[in-house]
């Protein structure tokens, strides 16, 4: 099986996305290596996907648990799925995933300021390299907010106006050795309840692209148009994160179930419900990052 690595440059060249999906439960976990199969076997080419989990959802399932998840595919099937540790907020909690045996690991210090950034990012690529020379450590400059939920309005401390720069992607990326790269472009964290989320500057995605000198991630995917997601891809996104969707999609599904049958009891039936849902949102996104 290539490296998490060989994909994310196979994706640039061929101006194609990898998505990311978040999950908490085994049940999501399998929704969502099920669409990519799905897909791939669709298309009769293998299409790689990574998972992620939050500290939040880390703390729920389980570290080492979600290591053996992934595991389980990998070494049974031989496809390529890979772990990140989604949004680590402190050293520690980096350490936690490198140490475990994550695939990827953020750290999110985009309500810092740049130099403070700047400078546990650099420890944090230090101590992974020095642990695993392949594992890829990502960076985020510009606050996009903090959940994966439905919204009434763009999350407090956002800026629409006061994007990354290219200037401050070069920089970050420079001094810190980072792997991956996520600019804030437009995209926010969650989705409007009742209106269209920002729309992506997608000339910026391609200013700073063509400087930072790593892939680039877009974070807080869910809610935006096919159109951005594209012309995003294009302009120089190589993995795109979608939590929200996921999340609704699930809840969604487990509803409509239990207002079918509300008596039933066997939580693998109605939450089978729900998981299928899950598993729709994400072969819907795979296709559309592939140019399917």
């Amino acid at each position: 099986m290539d490296s998490l690595q060989t994909y994310i440059a196979r994706a640039e060249k061929e101006k194609i996305a990898i998505a990311h999906f978040n999950f908490c439960t085994i049940d999501g976990f399998r929704a969502i290596v099920s669409a990519a199969k799905k897909v791939s076997d669709e298309t009769g080419r293998t299409i790689p996907v990574i998972v992620g989990v939050s500290e939040g959802e880390r703390d729920y399932t389980g570290v080492r648990e979600a290591v053996a998840l992934v595991n389980i595919i990998r070494e049974r099937d031989g496809y390529p799925v890979f772990l990140n540790a989604d949004h680590s907020y402190s050293l520690e909690r980096v350490k936690e995933a490198v140490d475990a045996g994550f695939d990827a690991v953020i750290f999110d210090g985009a309500k810092l300021p740049i130099g403070e950034n700047i400078r546990i990012m650099k420890e944090c690529v230090f101590y992974a390299h020095s642990k695993n020379p392949d594992i890829l450590m990502e960076g985020e400059l510009g606050y996009i907010g903090t959940s994966s939920k439905l919204l009434d309005e763009v999350p407090e401390g956002v800026s629409l106006e006061h994007l990354t720069t290219a200037d401050e992607a070069k920089r970050f990326v420079s001094e810190t050795g980072v792997d991956l790269f996520s600019p804030s472009v437009g995209n926010i964290h969650g989705m409007l309840r009742n209106a269209k989320n920002p729309r992506l500057n997608i000339e910026r995605i391609r200013e700073i692209r063509e400087v930072a000198g790593a892939p680039l991630v877009l974070h807080g995917g869910s809610g935006i148009s096919d159109e951005d997601f594209t012309a995003a891809i294009k302009a120089g996104i190589s993995i795109i994160h979608i939590n929200t969707e996921l999340r609704k999609g699930y809840r969604d599904g487990l509803e409509s179930f239990l207002k079918a049958k509300s008596d039933e009891l066997a939580p693998y039936r109605y939450l089978s419900a729900g998981a299928t849902g899950m598993e729709e949102v994400a072969a819907a996104r795979i296709r559309l990052f592939n140019k399917i």
